[in-house]
């Protein structure tokens, strides 16, 4: 469908994930805004929406986005998110003023009065397999999510895989979906400088450790390569440790595991950043992913990349990774055994970076610029 850009459009992003612990959703946020306020052009305008009791927007976001103009409420975020997904109130306008977009970048809408609604989705696993969540996932996306995303003026899908779904599973039209893919991160290149002469230390994973990230094969995969190799490289464990996955905390403490693995817990921008340094590989053992950021983030910075055949990674990845069966450990072994080999491995990191520059927050930026278009005129076109 062709979507004629409105000569003046006023975006509202909710900036809320990217206040504290930044996971992928945060860094999602944080740099399409980037984009977005770089590439705004005349007659466009970005807003970032925020509101917490104790927590301020970082005062380098203005001089990362000085295109943007930033709103900061103290208001209890969680106070804010219960009202706004189960009471539909208060209206955007109200916070942030007069908007013709207000963006959510999950898939719960954002209250307006005039303003179109736009969500983001990048998987419905919280909807196909509601015991595999937790914490606010469970209690608010599980119930709410589905009448939130048909009641949006448009969708963005962070993957072709996920726009699928959306008008699968939901029923959206297809023009009332639009695929927006991230993009490679802007610090890959100061990565790639550090891991100069280095040969890596550690196979990395990164992500939350729940269910749907399966971590117990990977786990399985890499005793079984202890088994053959004891001097293997460790495997370090980098994301919050919520309930659902302590017993895989636990096995990391126990023989064969232990003194082979670390739990980093989450870790920090600069932190994230050294570890991918002194990666020898990454792993990405999902059940289902809706984009897989730390795949692409490996990609960029050079690192090899073994993932799961589900979901959105093999439209990420491509030709440029390893695959390994999320139920098969003895796959994982065999992958991770082949990033430690020093040809295979350039061959991989080779790959990887060519496959990252298809991916840009400029490209990116655009795409979510035609959505939020699309949006504004199904808003105006509604009765």
């Amino acid at each position: 469908m062709v979507v004629v850009p409105f000569p003046r459009v006023h975006v509202v992003v909710d900036y809320r994930p990217a206040l504290r612990a930044k996971t992928g959703i945060g860094e999602y946020v944080h740099e399409l805004a980037r984009a977005l306020a770089a590439t705004a052009g005349p007659g466009r305008a970005v807003t970032l929406f925020s509101s917490s009791w104790a927590d301020r927007v970082d005062p380098r976001v203005a001089r990362d986005i000085p295109a943007a103009a930033v709103v900061d409420h103290h208001l209890p975020v969680r106070a804010l998110t219960w009202a706004w997904h189960r009471l539909d109130w208060p209206p955007i306008e109200l916070l942030a003023g007069p908007c013709d977009v207000v963006h959510s970048p999950t898939p719960l809408l954002v209250p307006a009065r005039r303003a179109a609604r736009v969500v983001t989705v990048f998987d419905l696993h919280f909807l196909l397999h509601p015991e595999q969540t937790d914490g606010a996932v469970r209690r608010d996306f599980a119930p709410l999510a589905r009448t939130h995303i048909q009641r949006a003026d448009h969708v963005m899908a962070g993957s072709a895989y996920a726009a699928g779904l959306v008008t699968r599973e939901l029923g959206i039209a297809a023009d009332r979906v639009t695929n927006t893919p991230l993009g490679a991160p802007p610090w890959a290149a100061d990565v790639r400088t550090a891991r100069r002469g280095s040969r890596g230390g550690h196979i990395l994973f990164i992500g939350t450790l729940e269910p749907r990230k399966n971590v117990g094969v990977l786990l399985d995969g890499y005793a079984a390569l202890l088994a053959r190799r004891p001097d293997a490289p460790p495997l370090v464990l980098a994301g919050r440790v919520p309930d659902s996955g302590r017993a895989w905390a636990a096995r990391t403490t126990a023989a064969p595991l232990a003194g082979h693995v670390t739990l980093a817990g989450y870790v920090s921008d600069d932190a994230r950043r050294h570890l991918y340094a002194q990666a020898r590989a990454v792993v990405v053992p999902s059940l289902d992913e809706g984009f897989g950021l730390p795949a692409l983030e490996a990609m960029a910075c050079g690192v090899p990349v073994i993932v799961s055949p589900v979901g959105a990674l093999p439209e990420v990845v491509g030709d440029a990774g390893l695959y390994a069966a999320p139920d098969a450990p003895h796959e994982w072994a065999d992958a991770i055994e082949a990033c430690l080999d020093d040809t295979r491995a350039a061959d991989l990191a080779a790959r990887g970076l060519a496959r990252a520059e298809l991916f840009s927050w400029t490209r990116a930026a655009a795409a979510t610029w035609h959505a939020y278009d699309a949006a504004v005129r199904t808003r105006r076109e509604r009765p």
